[in-house]
């Protein structure tokens, strides 16, 4: 029996695991998906909001301001690349330039530190290729951007390493409490005990919560395109660029990503199917007329991929993050979700002390990750060319908590077949050093889980 059960291993899942592996309490994490950061965080913009968008007063507005202020020290614990490098919302006309200041004083009610209001000559000279016809924008120096699936697996690596568990291949299909006792039963029929539940299960914590019978709200599914250029196009602009946030969300910013990469999106459409991350035609093309009118002379010719993320959008429109019975709900963590990350980690310990979880520091507590250190000769033998990936990486990502098992494994801990040519030369190498490490069969490994192999049998037997 576990102290606490932690459903989902997204970033809040991986964050809260985290905070947890401070004490001495024994942690499982169960994740339905074949690997960590599958769901929401899988496919995110990577902005580190700086907090001047939530209404203030909401949990949002304050769990943002303060995972914004924590994030730096996180990455920086974590080894996880972090930039400052401040973000923008620029406005075209008067009846923009008056949100602006909205926003303006939204931002500093937040708590928000170093706003500052830019006219149109003190934009252009920040960002020179914003477009021309921009009159104003709001300047957020602390902002910045984060690999959302880096801080995940880091996250939760650190968790591991401290003395958590991880089941993978683990879709909880009920639970029940008796005795205060949680009983979460999974897919294959396999029981887990626990004291205390988290439930961090993005698009699908409705559905857990009313397993548990603590469901008071629904979650839906908002989609979001992007497209990915490469990173010759990184340094057209140095900060996150927004246009006036709408009802439906922030709109199509243009931002470079951590690893230099330029990231132009989101669209955001409400849909009703939880696994549907298909990119459309209609909305590319969004995403490309909505980056290209904030950012002029956007190459979009350098698109090496595109992408489309699910956001678990909440019906109260806060952060739903409440406790009842030692069951605690983390629901709805829709934008800025990724920003308030450590913030909710923190404070959903907070709620499980209150609800009478002992909290004992570990003594031998370390909170960076142990990484495996692969063979020195294997890293002068580069993998993938266009990011310079070398085979002893590749061999320590597969070792290292929580260990990569497919070729999307490897992408997203190395970046290995992230560049300009999508593991159009490095994806079969990769597949056969999964195969030695793991003591697989080359026929076993795949893209990403069951039901995506990469080989289905030899040339000379097909």
């Amino acid at each position: 029996m576990y102290d606490v059960i932690i459903i989902g291993a997204g970033v809040v899942g991986g964050m809260v695991a985290r905070e947890l592996s401070r004490f001495n309490v024994s942690v499982l994490i169960l994740e339905k998906e074949n690997d960590v950061a599958r769901g929401a965080t899988g496919a995110n913009s990577g902005i580190v909001h700086a907090g001047f968008d939530a209404a203030t007063g909401s949990l949002k507005a304050h769990l943002n301001v303060l995972g914004c202020k924590m994030m730096k020290d996180v990455a920086a614990e974590l080894g996880v690349k972090y930039v400052n490098n401040g973000s923008l919302v620029i406005a075209f006309g008067p009846e923009q330039d008056e949100h602006v200041k909205v926003l303006y004083a939204r931002g500093i009610a937040n708590g928000v530190e170093g706003l500052k209001i830019l006219d149109s000559k003190e934009l252009h000279e920040l960002e020179p290729n914003v477009a021309p016809d921009a009159t104003s924008a709001l300047f957020a120096p602390s902002a910045g951007i984060i690999c959302p699936y880096s801080l995940a697996i880091a996250a939760v690596g650190s968790a591991m390493d401290n003395g958590c568990s991880l089941r993978l291949r683990s879709e909880v299909t009920g639970i029940d409490r008796n005795d205060g006792v949680y009983r979460v039963t999974l897919a294959d029929g396999s029981v887990e005990e626990s004291g205390f539940v988290v439930n961090c299960a993005g698009l699908y914590s409705d559905k857990v919560a009313g397993f548990a019978g603590k469901r008071d709200f629904t979650v839906h599914p908002r989609s979001g395109e992007y497209m990915l250029l490469d990173r010759e196009c990184g340094e057209l602009v140095s900060r996150t660029v927004f246009r006036v946030p709408t009802k439906m969300g922030k709109g199509i910013l243009v931002s470079p990503t951590a690893h230099g990469n330029l990231i132009l999106g989101p669209t955001s459409t409400d849909i009703e199917d939880k696994e549907d991350k298909r990119t459309t035609q209609g909305g590319l093309a969004l995403v490309a007329k909505g980056a290209s009118s904030s950012v002029k002379s956007l190459p979009l010719r350098s698109v090496i991929t595109s992408f489309t993320g699910l956001r678990a959008v909440g019906s109260t429109g806060d952060f739903i993050i409440n406790e009842s019975e030692g069951f605690v709900n983390c629901a709805g963590i829709e934008s800025p979700g990724l920003s308030a990350s450590p913030a909710i980690a923190i404070y959903v310990r907070n709620l499980l002390a209150g609800a009478g979880l002992v909290l004992e520091p570990k003594a031998d507590y370390v909170p960076g990750r142990r990484v495996y250190k692969a063979d020195e000769k294997l890293y002068s033998h580069i993998v993938c060319r266009c990011e310079t990936i070398s085979e002893g990486e590749i061999v320590s990502a597969i070792h290292t908590n929580p260990g990569a098992t497919d070729i999307d494994g490897i992408k997203k801990r190395t970046r290995s077949g992230m560049g300009r040519c999508q593991g159009g030369f490095c994806q079969p190498f990769v597949a056969e050093i999964l195969a030695r490490e793991l003591g697989k069969n080359l026929l076993d490994i795949t893209k990403s889980g069951p039901g995506s192999s990469i080989l289905v049998g030899k040339v000379k037997e097909v």
